[in-house]
């Protein structure tokens, strides 16, 4: 009868309890250990992997990058010299007509045909002369021109 007793006494009880529930926590953590245990070498292989193929990927990425842009500049280059050169041909073309040189003759430098009289008209406010500059606007365009060149050889300039 005593160890019936001592068998339902509470104390029995309560320690029978806690030996029962220290083993099923035991029992978790060593299975929850052994799982995280093979998870974590698992994951850890993984980033060896992940940070592997990063590493190798990285620089060729680059590069592939770095390529695609250069590739795209020179196609934007040869693109701009063809337009250059179509506008080139038309000025050629424009040039080669007698109507179109002497247009240009008129214009800029101030060619008239025998028999017709020249006029240049000067915009006062086109202009702000400078004191180097003073008459310089009065004058012709080939005046200015050989001014500058008797005064290129001064050594006060």
């Amino acid at each position: 009868m005593a160890g019936n007793r001592d068998r339902f006494s509470t104390s029995t009880r309560l320690r029978l309890l806690g030996e029962q529930t220290a083993a099923r926590v035991y029992r978790s953590q060593s299975r929850r250990q052994a799982r995280r245990s093979r998870l974590t070498g698992r994951a850890a292989f993984l980033a060896l992997i992940v940070c592997t193929l990063v590493v190798a990927l990285a620089y060729p990425m680059r590069q592939y990058v770095s390529q695609r842009n250069d590739i795209a500049d020179q196609e934007r280059t040869a693109r701009d010299a063809k337009q250059r050169v179509e506008q080139l041909r038309d000025e050629k073309a424009r040039l080669q007509d007698d109507v179109y040189i002497e247009r240009l003759a008129r214009e800029h430098l101030h060619y008239v045909k025998p028999g017709e009289t020249g006029y240049t008209m000067i915009d006062p406010g086109a202009r702000k002369q400078t004191k180097d500059d003073e008459g310089a606007a009065d004058r012709a365009w080939y005046s200015n021109l050989m001014d500058g060149v008797d005064n290129a050889d001064r050594p006060d300039k």
